[in-house]
């Protein structure tokens, strides 16, 4: 069988899963920016594996979708969770908790934060993880961006929890606020309220796998998820077992299913 990797890179989990499936019997080749061409070319390949969520790759995978090829994990799904705003739509139509949010133009925004409590979270609007994340704590803070628009976000006082999940095994650790993946974490033990958030996630897309960044309010108790991830990279996964070999068996699984 023939498999491409739409991906940003060819090491990490990238590598990683080519090795797998090569070791598997199949052909793998990843696409990264400098391979990549929206053309007849990608539809030599029997599925693809949308690994980055970058608007480019996204393309790609509508187009062999476009073409009857399938695409794991959904091309939507995932181009939904690197948007803050269709983020926001996509925990709130799962019934859970996101943080209250801020977007429009510096001005409009500035009024409004007349009776808002600080600290605030200034996030880039297309973005996952850490990257451009910034504490606000007043607001001569915030630097405007270029084209006047700012995405600000309530900042929630808890406990903040990295959650990994791989079919229902679910592996959940806490993590320094604002942080990304990579930084190291402490394993906790899974407890009900997380473990529900997480299935209640997962079974409302039909996620194979991913993550979910999750506050838990210390005034009130509540979980705020604040960031999604569909194909992390499993940097801090200490569960049992290799997560590889789970999510490449699970992709198998998976393309074997759509093309029946």
């Amino acid at each position: 069988m023939k498999i491409g990797i739409l991906s940003k890179r060819t090491g990490h989990l990238t590598g990683k899963l080519k090795t797998f499936f090569e070791t598997q019997g199949h052909d793998v080749k990843i696409y990264t920016k400098k391979e990549l061409c929206l053309d007849e070319c990608l539809l030599e390949n029997d599925f693809y594996i949308l690994k980055s969520k970058t608007l480019f790759f996204i393309y790609a995978g509508y187009y062999a979708e476009a073409n009857d090829i399938p695409v794991i994990p959904n091309p939507d799904i995932s181009g939904k969770h690197k948007n803050r705003l269709e983020a926001y739509l996509l925990i709130r139509n799962a019934g859970l908790l996101y943080p209250e949010f801020y977007y429009g133009k510096f001005e409009a925004i500035k009024n409004q934060l007349k009776n808002i409590q600080f600290p605030l979270i200034l996030k880039p609007i297309i973005g996952s993880g850490s990257r451009g994340v910034k504490k606000i704590n007043k607001i001569e803070d915030i630097e405007r961006e270029s084209d006047g628009f700012i995405y600000l976000e309530r900042y929630i006082e808890g406990i903040h929890y990295l959650a990994y999940f791989i079919e229902n095994e679910i592996c959940v650790l806490e993590k320094p606020p604002l942080s990304d993946e990579h930084v190291p974490m402490v394993e906790i033990s899974l407890i009900d309220d997380i473990r529900d958030v997480i299935l209640q996630w997962k079974n409302y897309y039909n996620l194979l796998f991913g993550h979910l960044d999750i506050v838990k309010e210390y005034s009130t108790g509540k979980l705020f998820v604040v960031d999604p991830g569909s194909f992390p990279e499993f940097t801090n996964w200490k569960c049992n077992g290799d997560p590889v070999s789970k999510i490449g068996n699970l992709i198998l699984k998976e393309y074997k299913k759509l093309k029946n």
